[in-house]
């Protein structure tokens, strides 16, 4: 019995060695893995509290995923550096646009666009679009964290 499954086993060892060098994808020796989220991620350091369309209202941590090439959180040139931005407010040389477009944006959504995935998707390219416009800020995802809706 033992004799007639040795070349069965010899040939099975064939197979997966010839995978291995010849069929098989070689192995990225040294590469780091891609990263999962590319760019930088600022979160906005106020959280906003807007009112609804609907009357009810939100509460959120809005987050920007930049560019790598963006320099809109690098401090100012001159003398003596960027001015000192107020408290609640981080780095961002545009942050009182970002934060104006996103409550414009926020306030016309009405709670089910927040409470409901598609929704929130569809809140977050508008934002997106809108930054884009409004903005020298290179953006290129919204992120919304710590979301309440009463």
């Amino acid at each position: 019995m033992v004799k007639k499954l040795a070349p069965i086993i010899a040939l099975l060892a064939v197979l997966g060695g010839a995978y291995k060098f010849v069929l098989a994808k070689p192995a990225t020796a040294g590469e780091a893995p891609k990263p999962k989220v590319e760019g930088t991620v600022y979160m906005l350091q106020k959280e906003f509290l807007v009112n609804l369309a609907d009357g009810r209202f939100a509460k959120l941590q809005i987050g920007l995923v930049l560019a790598h090439d963006d320099t809109s959180t690098e401090a100012a040139g001159g003398h003596e550096g960027g001015a000192t931005p107020p408290e609640g407010y981080g780095p961002m040389t545009q942050e009182g646009v970002v934060r104006d477009v996103i409550t414009g944006v926020l306030t016309d959504a009405k709670d089910s666009d927040l409470i409901v995935e598609s929704g929130r998707e569809r809140l977050k390219t508008q934002i997106l679009k809108e930054l884009k416009r409004h903005t020298d800020v290179k953006v290129e995802h919204v992120l919304f964290s710590d979301l309440t809706v009463q």
